[in-house]
């Protein structure tokens, strides 16, 4: 399978590639509409065609460029079947399964974090979208998010899993690129095995965070899988500026 692990400096997003190299097809998951140059160059680099856009879920701190890459590359859009999106070509469930030439993705339906969240299972590696980070996980104070629904999510599902997979998350803050399930389990401070749901809740009511600075655009903008608005305020106009230009130009 051919690999990629890409990142988005502005929201701190992993955009991931996956690639079969028996078929040349491709899927990106989480992909970021800031970033669709650099996507599409990658997906062309390699020999690639883009078959699949795939969500985690409904971002509230980018906009995603799935539906510029259906636009563009003819790709078709997966995400949650749980959101019921008019836009998506593929709703995603649990059990079954998304398969683009030799690569399987297997949905885990992971809520708390948002109610409709999937994390995607790939062979020994997890993508976890923001359900479990390094060291860390999504806030649950938005979206229909639920700390103890996160907390059975990440206990019952992703720390089943056996401890030498690999966890790949859609976001780090600090320049970690990817854990495990035995670190996860062993050292996160919310989630790590040690911890009780209690203490977990008690650690999630007390982040004390400010809404993220995008959300009354993101999310409205990705429930209809990827559309900037036209009317930003100029300290956030960098979230569209670069697929604004590039469709001008």
């Amino acid at each position: 399978m051919i690999f990629r692990q890409l990142f988005e400096p502005l929201s701190s997003t992993y955009t991931y590639l996956l690639g079969c190299e028996e078929t040349g097809q491709a899927l990106l998951i989480d992909p970021v509409i800031t970033s669709l140059e650099r996507d599409l160059g990658e997906v062309q680099r390699l020999g690639l065609t883009l078959a699949y856009s795939v969500e985690t879920h409904i971002h509230a701190d980018h906009i995603t460029a799935a539906l510029e890459l259906k636009k563009q590359a003819g790709s078709r859009i997966a995400g949650p079947a749980f959101d019921r999106l008019p836009c998506t070509d593929f709703g995603i469930e649990e059990g079954k399964l998304l398969q683009i030439g030799s690569i399987t993705l297997q949905p885990l339906h992971t809520p708390g974090h948002t109610d409709g969240h999937f994390a995607y299972l790939c062979n020994e590696r997890v993508f976890t979208g923001d359900a479990l980070l390094i060291d860390g996980c999504g806030r649950t104070d938005f979206q229909n998010g639920d700390a103890r629904t996160l907390f059975k999510s990440v206990r019952e599902k992703l720390f089943s899993l056996p401890d030498d997979y690999l966890v790949y998350p859609a976001h780090d803050y600090n320049d970690k690129r990817v854990s495990s399930i035995a670190q996860e389990k062993k050292r996160n401070p919310r989630l790590g095995i040690s911890h009780t749901l209690e203490e977990f809740e008690q650690i999630m009511a007390n982040l004390d965070l400010p809404p993220p600075k995008f959300i009354d655009y993101a999310v409205p903008g990705n429930r209809q899988c990827g559309i900037c608005p036209n009317d930003l305020p100029n300290n956030l106009q960098d979230y569209c500026l670069h697929i604004t230009e590039s469709l001008q130009g």
